[in-house]
């Protein structure tokens, strides 16, 4: 596992074809979980199109090789070594054939081939093929694979490969074999094989050209009773799939196979996605509302890739974006169609807000770190550290932006261009530009810059009304503010933005829009500006009255707007703007300006005080039956403290806490009568329903309880919260009123009620690990006290029996959660929660680089805490550097420090 060579920068400037192709592969497995003999024949190539090499070199980790064979004569040409194999002097066109062997057992970095639970399992997404036989293991190599496994019957019943099953049987000695092709040509990252012991549920359904298609989700008998969602959702994406991108499913079969050892989420293997059991794994008792939707996205996601992914791919990993950014946006639009179809554009904002908190939270930071890099990198040291919100979350609003400039029409007749031209090759993020560009008659040279300029750009805007010519201008300037050295070096001039605006009027409705030089105003209320310049003037005519703009509609293009707002305008917004993204912003603006000046004061110790003119704003939305329940619940919700520490100049974690804290006690003392009406009215009795009005019942009515769980007198909350717990029939209620409980209780030392809960909800699932996840992580991030502070408690759960590090899921329930999800706690000055991060990570990395690297990036913003902080953060960073031993981890720490 450990690589401690000096990290080598691979650079996309660098770029060549690979000297060789391979045609075809067939691969032989003999499963054994210490010794797996592996039989690989491979039809190879030179490339026309590379320069001519002399000797082909194949990539190899962690391997043992046994043998050679070039056009079936044994080959003595053919040396073993570090990081591979190299052949002499090869010839033009040849059969290869290679013998090796692997170790699944003792593979805990859950790359390559591994074995969980007794199962065998591969992940090869970025470079894991290399881990079971020598390889060109880059994507822009593609082959037909056809597949041969073996094991014993009685231990691995079940053997799966990519493709259509060809045939199957058994063998002497107690052992059987299945054979698997997939017609089309892959690179070698999406290869996979399964083998164990699992059942399955099937379902077959028609093609929109009327062939049958087998469906089945595999996962250890034990959980077959949950997997129903996930083969609903399954059947969900293939509909919509054909029906909104033409695309059909172009296998016999579709597979998806369970697994609780997993690095990611999924991975969408043709035809064979392996999934973390987490995003599959669904019933009432044990899966969230949240957990029921996130299954619902995944699937459909990794069935998505099977066209934007498998059918066309990468050239090479720095177009990652191209097959992730753009399966996100599919996913993001599945998603929102589900909840609200085409036209309930209420229920698609609710999605739409969902996915803009995660970007603001998660990818603006990153945007502002070391670890900042185009959606397209230039550079990486270890691939795999580049799975980031940028390449996903950003990448996605990139794609979202050709819609918006084009239109769903537009769009859809660039993806059908893409296709037409790509289909079976391996390509870049420009090809997919020139494939919308020219499918819409456009030039898009300049949107190129989306894709290689890094930060986060911000667009400020300036208005003047002129009364006696009813002409409103409205001029917007973009730039990057301070950004993060590691964007600064990539800009190099201005984007062309998609800019949604509406203008309102003083009686709260939409104004028509006529731009200066157009005989009439349209129909829409909602415009988008195509902002290409540095400074840029829009003047509207025929504007009868002063108007208030709605800004960046539909949150339009992934950028910072500046615009100083009034207090009392962001609360007209919130009470009358049509776009309902926009009416969630002014809320969140609000707020974050509120919070902001209360943590300002918190920190120098100055007595907090709200606004009653706030209190008003939200009592307006929460007791707006007019609003769905699930916007209100959104609405409601104050900004994040992660989020609210990284608008400050100087981040102050404990300062956010209280001042969140604080607002939160307000609202749930001076609302405490309509908190009290809202959980009572959504309660939701009867069978648990995962649809999302029902969901959207719950969110609300949760939300209640946990405002209530602040009140200064906080008994009606936990008799509230208890009641609920016992009674509950589905995990959303149930976790939210423990999650109540304890919160209610913490400025208490602890309460009787919250550890009975505790106790219970152990108890009763305590054979189900992803609930027991929720159980870990709900402790995790807690809010504590100084009498009873979080790192003690977590300590304490790292020596239980159900906790094991080597487990992602489980490390991330419990470390992740108590490093990322509990920043007051987290960043305690005495370093304790530094010094805690610092062992996790050395220990991580000894047994998981990739979830080691993710674990590191909790610290990679450092420089912009107080000073006693950033000084405790440092010295966990440097102990870190100097111990720990793979490029993934260094890489972060090492930019980190820099």
């Amino acid at each position: 596992m450990a690589d401690t060579a000096t990290p080598n920068v691979i650079r996309r400037a660098d770029y060549a074809p690979p000297a060789f192709l391979i045609d075809t592969v067939a691969l032989e497995f003999d499963l054994v979980p210490e010794r797996t003999v592996v039989r690989n024949t491979m039809r190879v190539r030179r490339n026309p199109d590379a320069s001519r090499a002399a000797n082909l070199e194949l990539m190899g980790e962690q391997l043992e090789f046994v043998g050679a064979a070039l056009d079936g004569a044994p080959f003595a040409n053919a040396h073993a070594h570090e990081h591979g194999l190299t052949l002499d002097n090869v010839p033009d066109n040849f059969e290869l054939t290679l013998t090796s062997l692997c170790n699944p057992a003792e593979n805990t970095t859950l790359s390559g081939l591994y074995v969980s639970g007794g199962n065998f399992f591969t992940q090869c997404e970025a470079e894991g093929f290399r881990r079971i036989t020598y390889f060109l293991d880059r994507p822009d190599v593609m082959a037909t694979f056809t597949v041969t496994l073996r094991a014993n019957k009685a231990d691995y019943p079940v053997l799966l490969s990519n493709g259509n099953l060809l045939e199957e049987g058994d063998l002497p000695d107690g052992r059987h074999f299945a054979r698997w092709e997939d017609p089309f040509r892959k690179p070698s990252y999406l290869f996979a094989l399964v083998a164990g012991k699992l059942v399955a549920l099937e379902e077959r359904v028609k093609s929109g050209s009327g062939k049958e298609k087998l469906l089945q989700v595999w996962v250890e008998p034990h959980d077959l009773d949950k997997t129903r969602h996930a083969m609903d959702s399954l059947i969900n994406s293939i509909r919509w799939d054909e029906a909104r991108f033409g695309l059909e499913l172009d296998l016999d079969r579709f597979m998806i196979v369970a697994v609780s050892d997993f690095n990611m989420g999924a991975m969408e293997n043709k035809g064979l996605n392996i999934f973390n059991t987490k995003y599959v794994l669904a019933n009432p008792e044990t899966a969230t509302d949240t957990d029921f939707a996130n299954i619902e996205a995944v699937v459909g996601h990794e069935y998505f890739h099977n066209w934007t992914g498998n059918r066309v791919t990468c050239r090479d990993w720095f177009q990652l974006s191209l097959k992730e950014g753009l399966t996100v946006f599919r996913d993001q639009e599945f998603s929102a169609d589900m909840a609200g179809g085409a036209t309930d554009e209420a229920a698609r904002a609710t999605k739409r807000i969902e996915d803009v908190r995660v970007l603001r939270q998660m990818q603006f930071a990153e945007d502002a770190g070391p670890m900042a890099h185009p959606v397209r990198p230039e550079s990486y040291v270890e691939i795999n550290n580049f799975y980031t919100m940028t390449v996903y979350e950003k990448g996605s609003e990139v794609v979202r932006m050709y819609q918006t400039l084009f239109g769903r029409d537009g769009f859809r007749k660039g993806m059908d261009l893409y296709f037409k031209r790509h289909d079976g090759q391996a390509v870049t993020c420009d090809d997919f530009r020139r494939a919308l560009a020219d499918a819409n008659g456009r030039d898009l040279a300049q949107f190129e810059r989306w894709y290689s300029q890094a930060g986060t750009p911000r667009v400020s805007v300036r208005t003047r009304y002129d009364t006696a010519q009813q002409r409103y201008s409205m001029t917007l300037a973009q730039g990057y503010g301070e950004a993060a050295p590691a964007a600064r070096e990539t800009q190099k001039g201005p984007l062309l933005i998609p800019f949604a605006i509406g203008l309102i009027g003083k009686d709260g409705a939409d104004l028509p829009l006529q731009l200066e030089g157009e005989a009439q105003a349209g129909k829409a209320t909602t415009r988008v500006l195509e902002f290409t310049q540095t400074e840029q003037t829009f003047t509207f005519v025929n504007v009868a009255q002063e108007p208030l703009p709605s800004l960046l509609r539909n949150f339009s293009a992934p950028v910072i707007v500046e615009y100083d707002y009034s207090a009392d305008q962001l609360a007209f917004l919130l009470a009358h703007d049509s776009d309902p993204f926009n009416r969630w912003e002014a809320g969140q603006r609000l707020a974050t300006r509120e919070l902001l000046t209360l943590a300002g004061r918190a920190a120098t110790g100055v007595p907090l005080q709200l606004e009653d003119s706030v209190v008003a704003a939200f009592a307006r939305v929460l007791t707006d039956e007019s609003l769905s329940p699930s916007f209100r619940e959104l609405a409601l919700m104050l900004p994040s403290e992660a989020y609210l520490a990284e608008q400050m100049a100087e981040s102050n974690p404990a300062a956010v806490h209280a001042a969140r804290q604080f607002v939160r006690k307000r609202l749930a003392n001076a609302l405490r009568k309509d908190w009290l009406a809202v959980y009572e009215k959504h309660r939701t009795p009867g069978a648990y329903e995962a649809t999302p009005e029902a969901s959207g019942h719950r969110a609300l009515k949760n939300l209640a309880l946990s405002y209530l769980a602040e009140l200064d007198d906080p008994a009606e909350a936990i008799r509230l919260a208890s009641a609920q717990y016992d009674a509950a029939n589905n995990m959303t209620d149930r976790s939210a009123a423990l999650s109540a409980l304890l919160n209610a209780s913490a400025a208490n030392g602890g309460s009787v009620q919250a550890q009975q809960a505790l106790d219970d909800f152990y108890r009763r699932f305590e054979k189900e690990p992803l609930v027991i996840d929720k159980w870990f992580a709900l402790q995790a991030t807690q809010r504590g006290s100084a009498q009873r502070p979080v790192i003690e408690i977590v300590r304490k759960l790292m020596a239980h029996p159900a906790f094991n590090l080597k487990n992602p899921n489980r490390a991330r329930s419990l470390i992740f959660s108590f490093c990322a999800a509990n920043p007051s706690q987290f960043h305690a000055e005495d370093g304790s929660g530094y010094a805690f991060w610092a062992d996790q990570v050395i220990a991580l990395d000894a047994i998981n680089p990739q979830v080691a690297a993710r674990l590191a990036r909790s610290l990679e913003l450092w420089r912009r805490f107080t000073p006693t902080l950033r000084d405790g953060m440092r010295a966990a960073l440097e102990k870190v550097a100097s111990q720990v031993k793979s490029r993934d981890v260094r890489e972060i720490v090492e930019k980190a420090l820099a």
